[in-house]
Protein backbone atom coordinates (compact mmCIF):
# COMPACT_ATOMS: atom_id res chain seq x y z
CA UNK A 1 0.00 0.00 0.00
CA UNK A 2 2.51 2.46 0.84
CA UNK A 3 3.78 2.51 -2.62
CA UNK A 4 0.62 3.79 -4.22
CA UNK A 5 0.26 6.30 -1.15
CA UNK A 6 4.22 7.59 -1.86
CA UNK A 7 4.46 7.34 -5.49
CA UNK A 8 1.13 7.31 -7.33
CA UNK A 9 -0.28 10.74 -8.43
CA UNK A 10 -2.61 12.65 -6.10
CA UNK A 11 -5.21 12.52 -9.00
CA UNK A 12 -6.47 8.93 -8.21
CA UNK A 13 -9.79 9.19 -6.95
CA UNK A 14 -11.55 5.73 -6.65
CA UNK A 15 -8.79 4.20 -4.70
CA UNK A 16 -9.27 6.32 -2.43
CA UNK A 17 -12.70 5.76 -1.68
CA UNK A 18 -11.89 2.30 -1.86
CA UNK A 19 -8.47 1.36 0.03
CA UNK A 20 -7.58 -2.04 -0.35
CA UNK A 21 -5.79 -4.37 -2.98
CA UNK A 22 -7.55 -6.28 -5.51
CA UNK A 23 -6.18 -9.05 -6.77
CA UNK A 24 -8.76 -11.03 -8.47
CA UNK A 25 -12.74 -10.19 -10.12
CA UNK A 26 -15.13 -12.36 -11.77
CA UNK A 27 -18.35 -11.15 -13.03
CA UNK A 28 -20.06 -9.22 -10.47
CA UNK A 29 -17.25 -9.45 -7.83
CA UNK A 30 -13.85 -7.86 -6.95
CA UNK A 31 -11.84 -9.81 -4.16
CA UNK A 32 -8.67 -8.75 -2.30
CA UNK A 33 -5.35 -9.93 -1.42
CA UNK A 34 -6.66 -11.22 2.13
CA UNK A 35 -9.78 -12.98 0.31
CA UNK A 36 -12.61 -10.30 1.16
CA UNK A 37 -15.54 -10.22 -1.83
CA UNK A 38 -16.79 -7.02 -2.74
CA UNK A 39 -19.90 -7.20 -4.94
CA UNK A 40 -19.10 -4.40 -7.93
CA UNK A 41 -21.70 -2.04 -8.80
CA UNK A 42 -19.31 0.27 -10.14
CA UNK A 43 -17.78 -2.15 -13.08
CA UNK A 44 -14.69 -0.33 -14.25
CA UNK A 45 -17.19 3.33 -14.47
CA UNK A 46 -19.07 0.84 -16.98
CA UNK A 47 -16.69 -0.52 -19.00
CA UNK A 48 -17.27 -3.75 -18.01
CA UNK A 49 -21.26 -4.42 -18.93
CA UNK A 50 -20.35 -8.47 -19.34
CA UNK A 51 -18.49 -8.39 -16.22
CA UNK A 52 -14.85 -9.04 -15.08
CA UNK A 53 -13.01 -12.07 -16.55
CA UNK A 54 -16.51 -13.27 -18.70
CA UNK A 55 -15.58 -16.40 -19.65
CA UNK A 56 -16.65 -16.78 -23.36
CA UNK A 57 -14.80 -13.30 -24.00
CA UNK A 58 -11.61 -14.44 -22.23
CA UNK A 59 -11.80 -17.76 -24.32
CA UNK A 60 -11.37 -15.73 -27.54
CA UNK A 61 -9.09 -13.59 -26.29
CA UNK A 62 -6.54 -16.64 -24.89
CA UNK A 63 -7.28 -18.25 -28.56
CA UNK A 64 -5.98 -15.46 -30.17
CA UNK A 65 -3.01 -14.77 -28.25
CA UNK A 66 -2.01 -18.18 -28.73
CA UNK A 67 -2.45 -17.96 -32.13
CA UNK A 68 -0.16 -15.02 -32.35
CA UNK A 69 -2.71 -12.45 -33.85
CA UNK A 70 -1.63 -9.45 -34.56
CA UNK A 71 -2.05 -6.90 -31.00
CA UNK A 72 -1.32 -3.54 -32.26
CA UNK A 73 -2.73 -3.11 -35.90
CA UNK A 74 -3.03 0.55 -36.02
CA UNK A 75 -5.42 1.04 -38.81
CA UNK A 76 -4.32 -1.77 -41.06
CA UNK A 77 -6.46 -4.64 -42.19
CA UNK A 78 -6.48 -6.99 -39.72
CA UNK A 79 -8.62 -10.42 -39.65
CA UNK A 80 -9.57 -9.38 -36.34
CA UNK A 81 -10.65 -5.87 -37.41
CA UNK A 82 -12.77 -7.09 -40.36
CA UNK A 83 -14.38 -9.79 -38.22
CA UNK A 84 -15.34 -7.43 -35.28
CA UNK A 85 -16.88 -5.31 -37.93
CA UNK A 86 -19.08 -7.75 -39.72
CA UNK A 87 -20.31 -8.93 -36.75
CA UNK A 88 -21.13 -5.13 -35.84
CA UNK A 89 -22.39 -4.19 -39.10
CA UNK A 90 -25.18 -7.47 -38.93
CA UNK A 91 -26.20 -7.74 -35.38
CA UNK A 92 -25.54 -3.92 -34.40
CA UNK A 93 -26.28 -1.52 -37.00
CA UNK A 94 -28.05 -3.47 -39.99
CA UNK A 95 -30.92 -4.74 -37.75
CA UNK A 96 -31.61 -0.77 -36.42
CA UNK A 97 -31.71 0.37 -39.62
CA UNK A 98 -28.49 2.61 -39.17
CA UNK A 99 -26.55 3.46 -41.93
CA UNK A 100 -22.94 4.27 -40.33
CA UNK A 101 -19.34 4.66 -40.96
CA UNK A 102 -17.03 3.50 -38.33
CA UNK A 103 -13.99 5.37 -37.50
CA UNK A 104 -11.51 3.77 -34.86
CA UNK A 105 -9.74 6.04 -32.69
CA UNK A 106 -7.41 6.27 -30.31
CA UNK A 107 -9.30 3.89 -27.86
CA UNK A 108 -10.60 6.14 -25.04
CA UNK A 109 -14.05 7.67 -24.80
CA UNK A 110 -12.21 11.34 -24.88
CA UNK A 111 -10.60 10.75 -28.15
CA UNK A 112 -13.95 9.79 -29.80
CA UNK A 113 -15.71 12.64 -28.50
CA UNK A 114 -12.67 15.04 -29.74
CA UNK A 115 -12.95 13.41 -33.14
CA UNK A 116 -16.52 13.93 -33.20
CA UNK A 117 -16.50 17.45 -32.63
CA UNK A 118 -13.55 17.39 -35.11
CA UNK A 119 -15.75 15.96 -37.75
CA UNK A 120 -18.91 18.14 -36.85
CA UNK A 121 -16.96 20.98 -37.34
CA UNK A 122 -15.14 20.05 -40.83
CA UNK A 123 -18.40 19.15 -42.37
CA UNK A 124 -20.41 22.33 -41.48
CA UNK A 125 -17.93 24.42 -41.03
CA UNK A 126 -18.85 26.32 -38.05
CA UNK A 127 -16.86 26.20 -34.87
CA UNK A 128 -19.55 26.43 -32.16
CA UNK A 129 -21.13 23.36 -30.42
CA UNK A 130 -24.14 23.33 -28.47
CA UNK A 131 -23.93 21.03 -25.32
CA UNK A 132 -26.24 20.79 -22.32
CA UNK A 133 -26.51 21.04 -18.26
CA UNK A 134 -24.67 18.70 -16.32
CA UNK A 135 -23.38 16.73 -19.41
CA UNK A 136 -20.28 14.84 -19.44
CA UNK A 137 -18.16 14.35 -22.08
CA UNK A 138 -14.45 13.88 -21.19
CA UNK A 139 -11.45 16.12 -20.06
CA UNK A 140 -9.27 16.58 -22.82
CA UNK A 141 -9.48 19.98 -24.03
CA UNK A 142 -12.55 19.76 -26.67
CA UNK A 143 -14.37 17.36 -24.99
CA UNK A 144 -13.81 18.95 -21.21
CA UNK A 145 -15.32 22.45 -23.30
CA UNK A 146 -18.28 20.63 -23.49
CA UNK A 147 -18.11 19.58 -20.03
CA UNK A 148 -20.94 20.93 -17.19
CA UNK A 149 -18.91 19.98 -14.08
CA UNK A 150 -17.18 22.75 -12.93
CA UNK A 151 -14.33 20.67 -10.58
CA UNK A 152 -13.41 19.21 -14.43
CA UNK A 153 -13.71 22.65 -16.10
CA UNK A 154 -11.31 24.30 -13.85
CA UNK A 155 -8.34 21.58 -14.23
CA UNK A 156 -8.32 22.61 -17.94
CA UNK A 157 -6.31 25.73 -17.12
CA UNK A 158 -7.06 27.94 -19.68
CA UNK A 159 -10.06 29.26 -20.40
CA UNK A 160 -12.29 26.99 -22.42
CA UNK A 161 -14.24 28.39 -25.47
CA UNK A 162 -16.41 27.25 -28.82
CA UNK A 163 -19.45 25.72 -26.36
CA UNK A 164 -22.67 27.00 -25.66
CA UNK A 165 -24.95 25.15 -23.14
CA UNK A 166 -28.52 24.45 -23.31
CA UNK A 167 -31.05 23.22 -21.04
CA UNK A 168 -31.28 19.55 -20.17
CA UNK A 169 -34.85 18.14 -20.44
CA UNK A 170 -36.18 18.87 -16.82
CA UNK A 171 -33.17 21.15 -15.71
CA UNK A 172 -36.03 23.90 -15.33
CA UNK A 173 -38.60 21.62 -13.89
CA UNK A 174 -40.94 18.94 -15.58
CA UNK A 175 -43.11 22.15 -16.52
CA UNK A 176 -40.85 24.01 -18.72
CA UNK A 177 -40.23 22.93 -22.24
CA UNK A 178 -36.20 23.94 -22.53
CA UNK A 179 -36.28 22.69 -26.45
CA UNK A 180 -38.48 25.91 -27.05
CA UNK A 181 -35.78 28.11 -25.35
CA UNK A 182 -33.16 26.60 -27.66
CA UNK A 183 -35.21 27.25 -30.82
CA UNK A 184 -36.14 31.00 -29.60
CA UNK A 185 -32.04 31.42 -28.49
CA UNK A 186 -31.13 29.76 -32.38
CA UNK A 187 -33.40 31.66 -34.14
CA UNK A 188 -32.91 35.18 -32.80
CA UNK A 189 -29.69 36.47 -34.80
CA UNK A 190 -29.56 39.12 -31.81
CA UNK A 191 -29.89 36.48 -28.94
CA UNK A 192 -26.14 35.82 -28.65
CA UNK A 193 -25.98 32.28 -29.62
CA UNK A 194 -24.35 31.59 -32.99
CA UNK A 195 -25.57 28.74 -35.16
CA UNK A 196 -23.00 25.79 -34.06
CA UNK A 197 -21.70 22.59 -36.26
CA UNK A 198 -23.25 20.27 -33.74
CA UNK A 199 -25.24 19.43 -30.60
CA UNK A 200 -24.10 16.67 -28.25
CA UNK A 201 -25.96 15.30 -25.44
CA UNK A 202 -26.42 12.28 -23.22
CA UNK A 203 -29.50 9.84 -23.47
CA UNK A 204 -28.82 9.20 -19.85
CA UNK A 205 -26.38 11.75 -18.16
CA UNK A 206 -23.94 9.61 -16.23
CA UNK A 207 -21.87 11.65 -14.37
CA UNK A 208 -24.06 14.64 -14.22
CA UNK A 209 -26.39 12.82 -11.99
CA UNK A 210 -28.18 10.11 -14.06
CA UNK A 211 -30.60 12.61 -15.56
CA UNK A 212 -32.88 10.52 -17.99
CA UNK A 213 -34.14 12.24 -21.43
CA UNK A 214 -37.71 11.83 -22.67
CA UNK A 215 -38.25 9.80 -25.71
CA UNK A 216 -40.54 13.03 -26.54
CA UNK A 217 -37.64 15.16 -25.39
CA UNK A 218 -35.20 13.54 -28.00
CA UNK A 219 -37.41 13.68 -31.11
CA UNK A 220 -38.00 16.84 -30.54
CA UNK A 221 -34.18 17.70 -30.04
CA UNK A 222 -33.25 16.52 -33.69
CA UNK A 223 -36.06 17.76 -35.24
CA UNK A 224 -34.85 20.80 -33.90
CA UNK A 225 -31.41 19.94 -35.13
CA UNK A 226 -32.59 19.37 -38.93
CA UNK A 227 -34.96 22.90 -38.83
CA UNK A 228 -31.06 24.88 -37.93
CA UNK A 229 -29.13 22.28 -40.10
CA UNK A 230 -26.96 21.19 -37.11
CA UNK A 231 -25.52 17.53 -36.78
CA UNK A 232 -26.89 15.58 -33.90
CA UNK A 233 -23.69 13.91 -31.73
CA UNK A 234 -25.08 11.05 -29.41
CA UNK A 235 -22.46 10.60 -26.89
CA UNK A 236 -23.28 6.95 -26.09
CA UNK A 237 -19.66 6.05 -24.47
CA UNK A 238 -20.97 5.21 -20.36
CA UNK A 239 -25.14 4.82 -21.68
CA UNK A 240 -24.62 2.29 -24.74
CA UNK A 241 -23.75 -1.20 -25.38
CA UNK A 242 -26.94 -2.79 -23.03
CA UNK A 243 -27.09 -0.33 -20.71
CA UNK A 244 -30.28 0.98 -20.33
CA UNK A 245 -31.54 -2.11 -21.94
CA UNK A 246 -30.99 -1.89 -25.72
CA UNK A 247 -27.91 -1.43 -26.86
CA UNK A 248 -27.84 2.22 -27.93
CA UNK A 249 -29.42 4.41 -25.21
CA UNK A 250 -31.27 6.25 -27.86
CA UNK A 251 -33.08 3.20 -29.58
CA UNK A 252 -36.38 3.77 -27.47
CA UNK A 253 -37.17 7.94 -29.11
CA UNK A 254 -36.79 6.38 -32.27
CA UNK A 255 -34.20 8.96 -33.48
CA UNK A 256 -31.19 8.17 -35.79
CA UNK A 257 -28.37 10.28 -34.85
CA UNK A 258 -26.12 11.93 -37.17
CA UNK A 259 -22.74 10.87 -35.10
CA UNK A 260 -22.64 8.31 -32.54
CA UNK A 261 -19.73 7.98 -30.22
CA UNK A 262 -19.14 4.65 -28.20
CA UNK A 263 -16.26 3.25 -26.17
CA UNK A 264 -16.18 2.20 -22.12
CA UNK A 265 -17.81 -1.97 -22.82
CA UNK A 266 -17.57 -1.63 -26.62
CA UNK A 267 -14.77 -4.35 -26.07
CA UNK A 268 -16.32 -6.38 -23.24
CA UNK A 269 -13.76 -6.95 -21.52
CA UNK A 270 -12.56 -3.66 -19.98
CA UNK A 271 -9.57 -3.23 -22.88
CA UNK A 272 -9.07 0.16 -24.29
CA UNK A 273 -11.65 0.47 -27.36
CA UNK A 274 -13.65 3.64 -28.99
CA UNK A 275 -15.40 4.26 -31.90
CA UNK A 276 -17.24 6.92 -33.87
CA UNK A 277 -20.42 6.20 -36.04
CA UNK A 278 -21.60 8.45 -38.66
CA UNK A 279 -23.71 8.81 -41.62
CA UNK A 280 -21.59 7.96 -44.38
CA UNK A 281 -22.49 11.27 -46.41
CA UNK A 282 -20.23 12.90 -43.24
CA UNK A 283 -16.93 11.16 -44.40
CA UNK A 284 -15.14 13.92 -45.44
CA UNK A 285 -11.90 13.22 -43.38
CA UNK A 286 -8.73 13.37 -45.07
CA UNK A 287 -6.07 10.56 -44.71
CA UNK A 288 -4.73 10.31 -41.17
CA UNK A 289 -6.21 14.09 -40.44
CA UNK A 290 -7.55 12.67 -36.54
CA UNK A 291 -5.64 9.25 -35.81
CA UNK A 292 -3.85 7.73 -32.60
CA UNK A 293 -1.30 5.17 -32.38
CA UNK A 294 -3.80 2.61 -30.50
CA UNK A 295 -6.45 2.75 -32.66
CA UNK A 296 -5.92 -0.47 -34.08
CA UNK A 297 -6.19 -2.01 -30.59
CA UNK A 298 -7.04 -6.08 -32.06
CA UNK A 299 -7.12 -7.52 -29.10
CA UNK A 300 -9.97 -5.41 -28.14
CA UNK A 301 -11.20 -6.22 -31.59
CA UNK A 302 -11.22 -10.29 -30.72
CA UNK A 303 -13.75 -9.39 -27.38
CA UNK A 304 -15.93 -6.77 -28.90
CA UNK A 305 -16.68 -9.23 -31.47
CA UNK A 306 -17.47 -12.22 -29.11
CA UNK A 307 -19.53 -9.82 -27.32
CA UNK A 308 -21.39 -9.06 -30.21
CA UNK A 309 -22.05 -12.88 -31.47
CA UNK A 310 -23.03 -14.05 -27.89
CA UNK A 311 -24.86 -11.38 -26.25
CA UNK A 312 -26.90 -9.19 -29.71
CA UNK A 313 -27.32 -11.94 -32.15
CA UNK A 314 -31.39 -11.62 -30.91
CA UNK A 315 -32.89 -9.83 -28.75
CA UNK A 316 -32.88 -12.50 -25.60
CA UNK A 317 -30.31 -10.67 -23.87
CA UNK A 318 -31.58 -6.84 -23.78
CA UNK A 319 -34.66 -8.64 -22.33
CA UNK A 320 -32.73 -9.86 -19.23
CA UNK A 321 -31.29 -6.41 -19.00
CA UNK A 322 -34.65 -5.41 -18.69
CA UNK A 323 -36.32 -7.68 -16.21
CA UNK A 324 -33.03 -7.08 -14.23
CA UNK A 325 -33.73 -3.32 -14.38
CA UNK A 326 -36.87 -4.30 -12.70
CA UNK A 327 -35.23 -6.52 -10.14
CA UNK A 328 -32.73 -3.30 -9.02
CA UNK A 329 -35.74 -0.78 -9.73
CA UNK A 330 -37.92 -2.14 -7.03
CA UNK A 331 -35.21 -2.50 -4.16
CA UNK A 332 -34.36 1.30 -5.10
CA UNK A 333 -37.64 2.59 -4.63
CA UNK A 334 -38.26 0.58 -1.96
CA UNK A 335 -35.22 3.26 -0.08
CA UNK A 336 -37.20 6.20 -1.57
CA UNK A 337 -40.69 4.89 -0.12
CA UNK A 338 -38.96 4.38 3.40
CA UNK A 339 -37.85 8.02 3.14
CA UNK A 340 -40.46 9.55 1.46
CA UNK A 341 -38.56 13.37 0.10
CA UNK A 342 -35.32 12.38 1.01
CA UNK A 343 -34.48 10.07 -1.84
CA UNK A 344 -35.56 9.87 -5.53
CA UNK A 345 -34.61 7.12 -7.94
CA UNK A 346 -32.88 8.43 -11.24
CA UNK A 347 -32.12 6.67 -14.43
CA UNK A 348 -32.76 4.17 -16.47
CA UNK A 349 -32.06 0.19 -17.32
CA UNK A 350 -28.91 -0.75 -15.58
CA UNK A 351 -28.04 2.86 -15.27
CA UNK A 352 -29.93 3.66 -12.12
CA UNK A 353 -29.48 5.55 -8.40
CA UNK A 354 -31.18 7.41 -5.93
CA UNK A 355 -30.83 11.05 -5.95
CA UNK A 356 -30.48 12.58 -1.89
CA UNK A 357 -31.96 16.00 -0.88
CA UNK A 358 -29.21 16.59 1.37
CA UNK A 359 -26.30 15.90 -0.71
CA UNK A 360 -24.15 15.36 2.86
CA UNK A 361 -25.40 12.48 3.30
CA UNK A 362 -23.99 10.33 0.29
CA UNK A 363 -20.51 9.65 0.77
CA UNK A 364 -21.41 8.27 4.06
CA UNK A 365 -23.92 5.63 2.67
CA UNK A 366 -21.16 4.76 0.01
CA UNK A 367 -18.71 4.84 2.87
CA UNK A 368 -20.78 2.03 4.82
CA UNK A 369 -21.65 0.29 2.15
CA UNK A 370 -17.93 -0.45 1.02
CA UNK A 371 -17.92 -1.60 4.64
CA UNK A 372 -20.55 -4.00 4.23
CA UNK A 373 -18.96 -5.25 1.04
CA UNK A 374 -20.59 -3.31 -1.89
CA UNK A 375 -18.69 -0.87 -4.10
CA UNK A 376 -20.75 1.57 -5.40
CA UNK A 377 -20.05 5.24 -6.30
CA UNK A 378 -21.94 8.76 -6.34
CA UNK A 379 -22.54 11.52 -9.31
CA UNK A 380 -23.96 14.37 -9.67
CA UNK A 381 -22.88 18.15 -9.46
CA UNK A 382 -22.69 18.06 -5.90
CA UNK A 383 -22.11 13.98 -5.66
CA UNK A 384 -25.87 13.68 -4.26
CA UNK A 385 -26.50 10.61 -6.55
CA UNK A 386 -25.59 7.38 -5.71
CA UNK A 387 -25.01 5.36 -8.54
CA UNK A 388 -25.49 2.09 -9.79
CA UNK A 389 -23.14 0.92 -12.51
CA UNK A 390 -23.30 -3.48 -12.06
CA UNK A 391 -22.07 -5.50 -14.72
CA UNK A 392 -25.08 -6.72 -16.81
CA UNK A 393 -24.66 -9.85 -16.39
CA UNK A 394 -24.66 -9.87 -12.75
CA UNK A 395 -27.65 -12.20 -11.41
CA UNK A 396 -30.49 -11.22 -10.22
CA UNK A 397 -29.58 -12.47 -6.49
CA UNK A 398 -26.90 -10.43 -6.62
CA UNK A 399 -29.02 -7.36 -7.57
CA UNK A 400 -31.30 -7.89 -4.56
CA UNK A 401 -28.46 -8.19 -2.40
CA UNK A 402 -26.92 -5.16 -3.59
CA UNK A 403 -29.53 -3.27 -3.10
CA UNK A 404 -29.76 -4.72 0.26
CA UNK A 405 -26.91 -3.74 1.04
CA UNK A 406 -26.93 0.22 0.37
CA UNK A 407 -30.88 -0.28 2.19
CA UNK A 408 -28.88 -1.27 5.01
CA UNK A 409 -26.72 1.36 4.67
CA UNK A 410 -29.12 4.10 4.33
CA UNK A 411 -30.87 2.56 7.40
CA UNK A 412 -27.52 2.90 9.17
CA UNK A 413 -26.61 6.40 7.86
CA UNK A 414 -30.22 7.99 8.30
CA UNK A 415 -30.61 6.83 12.14
CA UNK A 416 -27.21 7.87 13.25
CA UNK A 417 -27.89 11.11 11.66
CA UNK A 418 -31.43 11.25 14.08
CA UNK A 419 -29.29 10.04 16.46
CA UNK A 420 -26.95 13.44 16.29
CA UNK A 421 -29.98 15.67 15.45
CA UNK A 422 -31.47 14.42 18.59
Amino acid sequence: MEIFKSTESEVRVYSRAFPVIFNRAKNAHLYTEDGKQYLDFLAGAGSLNYGHNNDILKKALLEYIEADGVSQGLDLFTTAKHDFMESYKKYILDPRGLDYKMQFTGPTGTNCVEAALKLARKVKGRTGIISFTNGFHGVTMGAVAATGNKHHRVGAGVPLSGVDFMFYDGYLGEDVDTLAIMDKLLSDSSSGVELPAAVIVEAVQGEGGLNAARAEWLKGLETLCKKHDILLIIDDIQAGNGRTGEFFSFEFAGIKPDIVTVSKSLSGYGLPMALVLFKPELDVWDPGEHNGTFRGNNMAFITARAAVDTYWKDDKFANEVKEKAQVLGDGLQAICDKYPGQFKMKGRGLMRGIEAAHADVTGPITQRAFEHGLIIETSGPNDEVIKCLMPLTTSKEDLKLGAELLAKSVDEIMQEGISEAS
